[in-house]
């Protein structure tokens, strides 16, 4: 998330069929007992349509192990019910190894739906810092991280520089940049995913951080939400519908929708994932070579991201263990997360390839993310995740349509994940 994402929305769910995992040192390829075998790989929304071929060349190396594709809905949520109902059905589930949303960890892990991974079998020490904390959960790994994503904020480069401003820092910056110019050249001011839906959790969850404050602590147990910081956070983007700098109209957008606004020139600004700078930047968009990417804004300075993107996980009820565990280990590969960055136009999980000069100049914005990822934070973690996003899209979007005050909302909000966590 994006997710998942967490890229063309933060987030590609990937599903593997296999059973059980085991240490390294098995048999050569389709041996029986070995725990290798065919795989069939599921996946949401793989927008960018990388992933068939790079499964070719796993295929091509490993005729004995063949991934199938198989796609699961574009929508997080919609592909999180999918996965959930099949996990739920035990033994006859069809998904093996999964790459969830970096949210969903906690809650599968703690379902007892994945399996704890033996952290020596994948070189974590490689990945950037902040994304092997979200494929932990009470203490284990539970998930090996594949791709990641921080939100960044596109801007119109060519307009600032018209009005020889630079991109703004702060939302006071924002709100005046899109308040004022926005309008002078026939723009909306700025957008996000504001939908009610997986996408509205992350820029709340944002809005929130970037004004100091949390939502829930001690891996979902303690609510945290009721505080000024909340309240001006959710208020910040609730007095933006209301002042009209962000236009009404999205409220009903989710990562596409918000991505092609900006892409056809009818946005300033856009918070969004780095897939919608390189789609943004491509031949045929009505402002290639004229947008930029700076991180959030926040309160004081910069804001705080959520990290977005997937983790592969192994179903706890698996077949083949060692095919899981090496087609893991190919996934995470520095070969092929350079192929899931040029190819696939999602942010690798790899450190390095962020430092790479070669790829910096074909993905400038590559340094600002690295940046954003190192300073994000992850969504609340709680084994009730669903139900956790669930209340957070609804609450903060009955604030953005003005049904209820931010102060209102916030303390509403302390009640309903209380209660969440009860039910537990």
């Amino acid at each position: 998330m994006r997710w998942i994402r967490a890229a063309g929305r933060g987030l590609l769910v990937v599903a593997v069929v296999l059973s059980g995992y085991v240490a390294s040192g098995a048999p050569a390829d389709g041996a029986r007992g070995s725990g290798r075998g065919p795989l069939a790989l599921a996946t949401a929304g793989d927008l960018t349509n990388y992933l068939g071929p790079l499964l070719d060349g796993w295929n091509r190396a490993h005729p004995g192990e063949k991934v199938t594709l198989v796609e699961l809905p574009d929508s997080a949520d919609e592909a999180h019910a999918q996965m959930t109902t099949d996990l739920r059905g035990g033994d006859r589930s069809r998904f093996d190894v999964l790459n969830i949303d970096v949210a969903w960890t906690s809650e599968f892990a703690a379902a007892g739906w994945i399996s704890p991974l033996p952290r020596d079998r994948f070189p974590l020490d490689g990945f950037l810092r902040p994304v092997v904390e979200t494929a932990r959960y009470d203490g284990r790994l539970y998930a090996v991280p594949y791709v990641t994503n921080a939100g960044l904020l596109l801007y119109r480069k060519d307009i600032l520089a018209k009005e020889g401003v630079a991109p703004p820092r702060t939302w006071a910056e924002l709100e005046r940049q899109a308040r004022t110019i926005a309008p002078k050249y026939g723009l909306d001011g700025y957008a996000g995913q504001f939908l009610p839906y997986e996408g509205l959790t992350v820029n709340a969850a944002e809005a929130v951080y970037s004004a100091g404050g949390t939502i829930l602590g001690d891996e979902g147990e303690r609510v945290t939400v009721d505080s000024a910081a909340a309240r001006e956070g959710i208020g910040f983007l609730a007095d933006g519908v209301r002042d009209g700098w962000i236009p009404k109209k999205a409220l009903t957008y989710k990562e596409q929708e918000s991505k092609q606004a900006f892409q056809d020139g009818r946005l300033l600004f856009l918070r969004n994932w780095p897939y919608a700078y390189v789609s943004a930047s491509a031949p045929g968009s009505a402002v290639a070579g004229k947008i930029g990417a700076v991180p959030l804004p926040g309160r004081d300075g910069p804001g705080t991201s959520v990290l977005g993107g997937s983790n592969l996980a192994v179903n706890a009820r698996a077949r083949h263990p060692e095919s899981a565990a090496r087609l893991i280990a190919y996934l995470t590969s520095e070969r092929v997360q350079r192929q899931v960055l040029t190819e696939g136009a999602l942010p690798p999980v790899r450190d390095a390839l962020y430092q790479d000069p070669e790829l910096i100049r074909a993905f400038p914005y590559l340094p600002t993310l690295r940046a954003g990822v190192l300073a994000a934070a992850p969504r609340p973690k709680s084994p009730r995740y669903d139900q956790v996003s669930l209340a957070v899209q609804a609450v903060v979007h009955d604030a953005m349509t003005g049904n209820q005050t931010p102060e209102a909302a916030v303390r509403r909000l302390a009640r309903e994940l209380a209660d969440i966590s009860r039910r537990g």
